[in-house]
């Protein structure tokens, strides 16, 4: 097996057995051999350490699984805007946006033509079986005229538009050196998909520049045909409407060469030419405490959904804002209503924040057990780790020389009648725990939030109270 594949693989049976050394999809797709020419690629170039792999929605989304190189998940049609970023964060690493044609040449085709234009240089492994494979076998913007499928039973129309020809149209534009039309139906034609696609990629290496290998490939289960007959139906259907070869080949010298960009605010504020400004025009406030981090602090509130952590953070940040500081609220929903992880980040900075993500949260507030297990490793040393001792009963092994405090978050709601409340004790322990605002400021926000719902204040100012004291009254100053 190519070092570039895991060893085995997780998705199924828990990597155990013969499931641990077999792919998801079907038998005879197209995605496992362009896998396997991909991984070889990969592998006779040297560059496993320094490929990072995009895959979006579709049958590949889980190429994350069997490749053991850097991946990123991008949202449906979004990955060369994702790959665009990976090269421009990391100008040395290898980036790969592997895609299926519902994904690159219908919701994300915007994308795919404007990155392709920039020109820089981005390896786009494109596979076209005509066909949404993963969502039930819809109409392709590549599907043949005629086709049928589960949206055009009667077969593509032309009142559907032709099949778009994707490999030509990047070609026409000016910002890619090479464009090929491989196919996989033959042991020639296999052949001649693993060069291009390792001529993509060395383009990449050196920094000539953009480059884009479609590959029509077979999807037995949607054609209702068995393997050899998918083949068959590629080599004399698709290929007289998808000609293979050589779209665009251009003889470029080697000019993208560019440092790693910097993420050090003071840096960032350099190369901007920016100063720090003195008179600037926020109320006035409470001067920047002493005890917090230099200029900018950020703090992570993470929890299942209905734990109230996005509620919270938009909380702290417009109290922070009231106060006079500049602050941030980013919220990050999980694929999961219930019992996953969902998380927003603060920032609160004395005069701007330059970075809203916050990557290495200052503090951390974890109201469950996946949000303390996934996040806790990422709050620096000295830094301050509040979780709900309520729900996380047993918390796993938590890293040193980090301030932790468990809080029975919700048990303290709920002695008040209301568990939904447990985000507002939150906020009174992390009061308690490290002075972000003057005291009262959180409760004057709590107010103009409530100035609707005034029977409610009482219940949510006792939370907060509550919170306060669980940490002041247990912990030392």
């Amino acid at each position: 097996m190519s070092a570039a594949f895991y060893d085995h693989f997780s998705r199924h049976a828990h990597g155990e057995g013969l499931k641990a050394h077999s792919t998801h999809y079907c038998p005879g797709c197209g995605h496992g051999v362009a896998h396997r020419d991909l991984a070889a690629a990969i592998d006779e170039l040297g560059i496993q350490d320094r490929t990072v792999l995009i895959s979006p929605v579709g049958c590949a989304v889980f190429a994350h699984y069997y490749f053991d190189v850097g991946n990123s998940q991008a949202a449906h049609g979004r990955a060369p805007a994702v790959a665009l970023g990976h090269k421009l964060a990391h100008p040395e690493a290898v980036v790969i946006s592997y895609q299926g044609d519902g994904d690159l040449a219908s919701i994300g085709l915007a994308e795919t033509i404007s990155i392709a234009q920039m020109g820089l240089p981005i390896t786009v492994i494109f596979i076209n079986n005509a066909i949404y494979g993963m969502t039930g076998g819809q109409l392709a913007p590549t599907s043949l005229m005629g086709q049928k499928t589960t949206t055009s039973p009667e077969g593509r129309l032309p009142g559907m538009g032709q099949p778009l020809k994707m490999a030509e149209l990047i070609a026409q534009l000016d910002g890619p050196i090479y464009v090929e039309r491989v196919a996989l139906f033959s042991a020639r034609e296999r052949a001649k998909a693993r060069k291009a696609i390792r001529k993509a990629i060395t383009h990449q290496i050196t920094g000539r520049g953009y480059s884009f290998i479609e590959i029509i490939a077979e999807c037995p289960t949607h054609l209702k045909m068995t393997p050899q007959e998918a083949e068959e139906w590629v080599k004399t259907k698709m290929e007289p409407v998808f000609p293979l070869g050589v779209k665009k080949d251009l003889t470029v010298e080697p000019w993208f060469s560019r440092p790693a960009p910097s993420f050090e605010p003071e840096a960032v504020l350099g190369l901007c030419g920016a100063e720090p400004r003195e008179d600037d025009s926020r109320p006035a406030g409470a001067p920047w405490p002493d005890h917090l981090p230099a200029r900018d602090i950020a703090i992570k509130l993470a929890g299942s959904g209905g734990d109230g952590a996005q509620t919270a953070a938009l909380l702290l940040t417009r109290a922070a804002i009231a106060e006079g500081y500049d602050a941030t609220d980013i919220p990050s929903y999980g694929p999961e209503s219930r019992g996953g992880t969902s998380y927003a980040d603060v920032h609160i900075a004395e005069r701007e924040v330059l970075n809203p993500a916050a990557p290495t949260p200052h503090v951390l507030v974890a109201f469950n057990a996946p949000s303390l297990a996934k996040f806790a490793g990422t709050v620096p040393e000295g830094g301050i780790i509040l979780y709900d001792s309520t729900i996380i009963t047993a918390p796993p092994p938590l890293p040193p020389g980090r301030r932790v405090l468990p809080v029975p978050l919700t048990r303290l709601a709920a002695d008040l009648g209301r568990p939904m409340v447990k985000n507002v004790v939150a906020l009174g322990a992390l009061q308690a725990a490290l002075p972000l605002l003057p005291e009262g400021r959180l409760v004057d926000t709590l107010h103009h939030v409530l100035k609707d719902k005034p029977a409610l204040l009482p219940l949510n100012e006792a939370a907060f109270a509550a919170g306060y004291r669980a940490v002041a009254d247990a912990v030392p100053a």
